[in-house]
């Protein structure tokens, strides 16, 4: 599956409304730890079906940013059931992003 551009007009159907567990990728194009990140959640997402991938540009969706609470990123917030079940700040090696499903 590929990942998939949250923003606040999709926000409700592709992460509240989700029967999947959703990794959803906070991140901007300027940060450099965030496009050490970028392959490992491209790479989750083509490898694992039974999970939604979405990642969300903090400069362009303020609001969800805020509504999670995120001061810096990369932030990586797992959703299950609409509710945030896993959360985790800065890069991190793929076996540690895995672990948060």
């Amino acid at each position: 599956m590929s990942v998939i551009n949250i923003n606040k007009n999709n926000f409700q159907n592709e992460v509240l409304n989700s029967e999947k567990p959703v990794l959803l990728d906070f991140w901007a194009p300027w940060c450099g730890p965030c496009r050490m990140v970028t392959p490992i959640v491209d790479e989750i997402a083509a490898e694992r079906g039974d999970i939604k991938v979405g990642k969300v540009n903090v400069d362009e969706q303020p609001e969800l940013a805020a509504q999670f609470g995120v001061m810096s990123i990369p932030t990586l917030v797992v959703m299950k059931g609409g509710k945030v079940a896993n959360q985790m700040v800065g890069a991190r090696p793929k076996s540690q992003i895995l672990a948060m499903l």
